[in-house]
């Protein structure tokens, strides 16, 4: 089967000698809306742009202190290119290209928005997956879309294009880093509404040379970004910054995102306590609700003191958060009160009275990235978590996979499945075992019923190893990170109590020593431990499954998720019954040929199928088998279609049902087919006359050609149906 490429990449040297060589490509001398890759392989940078003048942009570059180096221009062109097209297909190159990792892009930020156009969905999605291939076909980049979706590296990129709620937040912080009167900014948001994202973006932002600062103007927004970046940029040509992350397994995670970026660095990334080495014009801090204060800091203790002592500061009455104020002209914070999971974390208090200072502004994000429940199942997860649910309500999400388990088996099964279809999918419980396995790396943490598992083997980015979709992750090893789907194992330290219809802990199962130790008050350990379930289940981006240790527990959660149903269940599958043109329509079998004219059939019917899901029965529609490849574009070769009667009116450009009518016997020999309809007609003294009709095959195989139908011929031929959509 011959296929037509979408695409074509062709490679040229990168010098001026070669823009002779370019001028022979009809896209780059026509002045065709096109986009290039420029590379080194020696010193492995490389730049994505695009243009509609290719020949003139790359004289441009040629005169360029860095662009001149490069030794190669990948040339990325197709017939289907608009400028719209050309704008986001170079976005998302850069976006995968960075996370990919081979060069280290020249580019800065890229994008601020999305942008929907003509046909985006329908064809050009298509077509970057067919660009990326063709890449990795000329060892441009290596690893497959697939691989990089699931990765942190491109996850945690500062080449994202940012929500309407994120630009806001963003505009915000550069607005108040020019304000000379503030100098604390506080970014509010829920688990998974993307402060993160907008954190990496805003640190890349101001760390661009603005010659390397490209925004699209495509809204007032993006030019009021730019003139606010002009200013910082005179204000701050170099700004000492850094990016402090307090939990070690997600800070070595961004480090590692920083290291695939120009102009930054994975030394930008730091712990709090570094900050005692240099003072900062400007830090910002990512779950910075996981800043400690002297309290139950384990083996923290001494580094906490000795950074106090460093900074000159009371070591009882401070915490972290005074360290970055006083370390910063200007500190961002990104912060979640709900997701303070330990008494070693910040109080509340000191948050609030650092926002209620005057000195001090805050911004919320609330719209949801992370998962596809959205903000409906976040804030049913609150609810379910704090006993607000009414009696037996559920979660009416269709896009999300919330599902409970009366196995354990089962769920670790599932999990390890999902980790077969998308990877990324992880066991995570809370903290209701010992570490055994830390010592004795045979033994097992987790012993309930025949189901045997260990915690995780490492604290160090323990979702990215190699093994870990084997084992267990806690709060401590998750949060911060996104994930496809997660397990979340409800242990013994909590439980629910049917008399008082309340979730209750249950303290001497609760084995996280620096978690619970000096905590007198049960309300205040219960609020750590709702906190740290409600953020490992918001983890999971497409689903999240359940266990509780606990039957009670596990029937008053039984009662709002929907319970999993095993495979190997021996009940009765419920069968619909097919009501005529109700849910079901008849099949014909007419065994129709979407290529060659099938042999001669017998429209009859006995059988009746279900309809597709969302389709209104109307009577007289009526379902057949398409056989062929004339239409395979469309309609896959032997699959079942749904069909409406022709009514008449225009036709042209519909996928039809045609009957051809043979002379010998029109009961017995009719012959079927399935084509695309069109229909040439010209003005005469009568009105308008048909010329002839064409029959036209929608297929990548461009052996099979149009039936072109004389006003004689087009008798013998009749429109039995107008094609709705395929049913399997």
């Amino acid at each position: 089967m011959n296929y037509e490429p979408l695409v074509d990449v062709q490679r040229h040297p990168f010098s001026q000698v070669a823009l002779i060589d370019l001028r022979a490509n009809a896209f780059a001398a026509g002045n065709w809306p096109l986009v290039y890759i420029l590379s080194d392989e020696q010193h492995l940078r490389a730049y994505i742009g695009e243009t509609t003048n290719t020949l003139a942009r790359m004289s441009t570059h040629l005169k360029h202190n860095e662009k001149q180096l490069l030794t190669a221009v990948h040339l990325i062109t197709s017939e289907y290119f608009n400028k719209s097209a050309t704008l986001d297909i170079e976005s998302m190159l850069i976006k995968y290209m960075a996370a990919d990792g081979k060069y280290s892009l020249l580019n800065g930020n890229l994008g601020l928005a999305n942008h929907n156009y003509y046909q985006q969905n329908a064809l050009y999605d298509e077509v970057f997956r067919e660009v990326w291939n063709r890449l990795i076909a000329h060892g441009v980049v290596s690893r497959t879309l697939e691989h990089l979706d699931n990765s942190d590296v491109f996850k945690y990129s500062p080449y994202k294009s940012l929500s309407l709620d994120q630009r806001q937040g963003l505009l915000t912080i550069m607005h108040e880093i020019l304000n000379p009167r503030i100098k604390n900014i506080v970014l509010e948001g829920g688990a998974g509404t993307g402060k993160s994202v907008l954190a990496i973006f805003l640190f890349k932002l101001l760390n661009s040379e603005e010659h390397r600062f490209d925004l699209r103007e495509f809204s007032d927004e993006e030019a009021e970004i730019q003139a606010l970046l002009t200013k910082l940029k005179q204000a701050l040509p170099k700004p000492k910054m850094a990016l402090v992350v307090p939990m070690t397994s997600f800070r070595t995670t961004l480090k590692k995102a920083f290291k695939h970026v120009s102009g930054l660095s994975p030394s930008m990334v730091i712990s709090p306590s570094e900050l005692s080495r240099q003072h900062y014009d400007i830090v910002l801090v990512d779950e910075s609700h996981r800043l400690r204060k002297r309290k139950n800091l384990g083996a923290y203790f001494g580094a906490f003191d000795k950074t106090c002592n460093v900074l000159c500061m009371d070591k009882y009455s401070c915490s972290e958060v005074d360290w970055v104020c006083k370390q910063s002209d200007k500190a961002i914070f990104f912060y979640d009160q709900d997701q303070s999971i330990k008494p070693s974390d910040a109080d509340t208090d000191v948050f609030k009275n650092l926002k209620s200072a005057q000195d001090s502004v805050t911004h919320k994000l609330l719209s949801q990235f992370r998962v596809k429940g959205g903000q409906p199942y976040v804030e049913f997860v609150d609810n379910l978590l704090n006993g607000r649910l009414k009696n037996r309500a559920m979660l009416t999400e269709r896009n999300y996979e919330f599902v409970m388990f009366d196995s354990l088996s089962d769920m670790v099964n599932t999990i390890s499945e999902k980790e077969r279809q998308v990877g990324l999918s992880r066991l995570i419980a809370g903290y209701a075992w010992p570490w055994i396995s830390k010592k004795d790396p045979k033994a097992h943490d987790i012993v309930i019923g025949d189901v045997r598992l260990r915690w995780n083997s490492t604290n160090t980015d323990w979702i990215n190893t190699k093994h870990s979709h084997k084992e267990v992750g806690c709060i401590h090893t998750t949060q911060g990170y996104d994930l496809n789907y997660t397990g979340i194992i409800f242990g013994k330290e909590i439980r629910y109590d049917k008399k008082n219809q309340s979730i209750v802990i249950d303290r001497k199962n609760y084995f996280d020593r620096t978690g619970g130790q000096g905590i007198q008050d049960p309300a205040e350990l219960k609020q750590y431990i709702i906190n740290i379930y409600k953020t490992i289940m918001l983890r999971g981006i497409r689903g999240t499954f359940v266990y509780a240790c606990d039957n009670d527990l596990r029937e008053y959660l039984k009662q709002h998720i929907p319970l999993h149903t095993s495979a190997n269940a021996t009940h009765e599958p419920t069968v619909e019954e097919l009501v005529p043109y109700v849910n079901a329509v008849p099949l014909f079998d007419l065994q129709v040929a979407a290529g060659d004219f099938s042999e001669p059939q017998t429209a009859e019917h006995d059988e009746w199928v279900a309809l597709p899901y969302g389709v209104r029965p109307r009577e007289g529609m009526f379902a057949c088998r398409v056989i062929g490849e004339s239409m395979n574009r469309v309609i896959p070769n032997d699959t079942l279609c749904l069909f409406r009667p022709d009514n008449g009116g225009s036709r042209n450009g519909k996928t039809v049902l045609i009957e051809c009518i043979d002379n010998i016997d029109a009961d017995t020999n009719s012959r079927y087919t399935v084509k695309v309809y069109k229909s040439f007609k010209v003005a005469d003294e009568h009105g308008w006359q048909h010329t002839h009709i064409q029959l036209k095959p929608n297929s990548y195989d461009d052996s099979f050609k149009p039936l072109e139908l004389t006003e004689d011929e087009a008798v013998r031929y009749r429109v039995v149906g107008e094609f709705i959509c395929v049913i399997d």
